[in-house]
């Protein structure tokens, strides 16, 4: 009886909101009132105002009348606000359960991942790295290959939790991206904002494509359409993406050496998210960039390695030899000549 209290002296104080107010606290309302092709002005207006002025010729012809159209709103936005909360949850850790390596033998170890570090997984091709992310992916319950368990915050979910395409868990960025959609990057974004209930989306929207641009280190604009983008430009939109705009607590990535952008700015943005962030890769200075390494041998998880501060030195040596590589393949793109000397290389071009 209290909460039947509670519900129903909120929804007397929504149907007494004024419109501006009620279209600011809800901003998705307004998608709803055009669907109903109904004009919500003049904003000084509530909102119990603006339903009894409706004609009833107007209501009927979509079914409803002036008490169900209130119901509607109510509902809708009860519904909406469930999502929202849904949406910007939040993850305290992921547990992955040891299973077996491509012998049948069990898994000598487990790992417990928690939000704000970047985790690397390491191991030769063929070894088991993309069947960790899958099961990661899919929150493997002992159903997979590897008979491995993911527990997000240590539970076992259940199926509708599991396989819900509404409030994924997990988001993955393969080595290969494709957009099929006849969309500007700025539309594109502006779509994935509205669908996540975003505050401030112009501001997100801004910040996600500069970082873009920083990454990918070849300029495009907001107008491009993104099925123009070039492999990595399209790789740094959607790191940028979910750094900024998608909710997935745990995000997966496959050989971020390979995507054609600043790596290790990558893995930067992405550790100041407060995420999980798992990255199947060969490149030593990734690997060294990343708070632990998880070492996969034949299927299995072999090992999990943290990151030393002598190592960390050592990645700082990597990184002076990789700016010179990167130096070198801007000259190749640049169509110039490479001598080399002992020490470094100079343009004869």
């Amino acid at each position: 009886m209290e909460n039947a209290n509670i519900k129903s002296s909120t929804d007397r104080g929504i149907l007494n909101l004024r419109l501006d107010t009620l279209m600011e606290k809800y901003p998705y309302l307004l998608d709803f009132f055009n669907a109903l092709e109904i004009n919500p002005f003049p904003i000084q207006n509530t909102l119990a105002m603006l339903i009894e002025s409706l004609p009833m010729d107007h209501l009927v012809q979509f079914g409803l009348n002036h008490k169900s159209l209130s119901a509607q709103i109510l509902e809708f936005i009860a519904k909406m606000e469930q999502c929202r909360d849904k949406i910007h949850g939040s993850m305290d850790h992921l547990v992955i359960e040891g299973g077996f390596d491509k012998n049948g033998c069990p898994e000598t170890m487990g790992i417990t991942l928690f939000p704000g570090e970047v985790v690397s997984v390491v191991g030769p091709t063929g070894s088991g790295k993309s069947q960790l992310l899958s099961d990661i992916e899919c929150l493997a319950q002992g159903d997979t290959p590897s008979g491995r368990k993911v527990l997000p915050d240590g539970k076992t979910l259940d199926a509708p939790s599991r396989f819900s395409g509404e409030f994924r868990l997990v988001a993955q960025l393969s080595q290969n991206m494709n957009f099929v959609m006849d969309l500007t990057v700025e539309a594109f974004l502006q779509m994935h904002a509205e669908s996540r209930l975003i505050d401030k989306i112009p501001e997100k929207i801004t910040q996600v494509y500069q970082s873009a641009v920083m990454l990918a280190g070849e300029p495009f604009s907001l107008n491009t359409a993104i099925t123009s983008l070039s492999g990595g430009q399209s790789r740094a939109l959607m790191i940028a993406d979910v750094a900024y705009l998608s909710a997935s607590p745990v995000v997966l990535i496959d050989e971020i050496e390979n995507a054609g952008i600043d790596r290790i700015k990558a893995v930067s943005l992405l550790l100041n998210k407060e995420k999980i962030v798992l990255i199947a890769t060969h490149d030593p200075l990734l690997a060294l960039s990343c708070d632990r390494r998880i070492v996969i041998k034949n299927g299995g998880i072999a090992d999990v390695i943290k990151t030393l501060a002598a190592e960390k030195k050592s990645a700082a040596c990597l990184a002076d030899l990789d700016r010179k590589l990167g130096l070198l393949r801007e000259r190749v793109r640049k169509g110039k000549r490479l001598i080399f000397d002992q020490n470094y290389f100079f343009d004869h071009s």
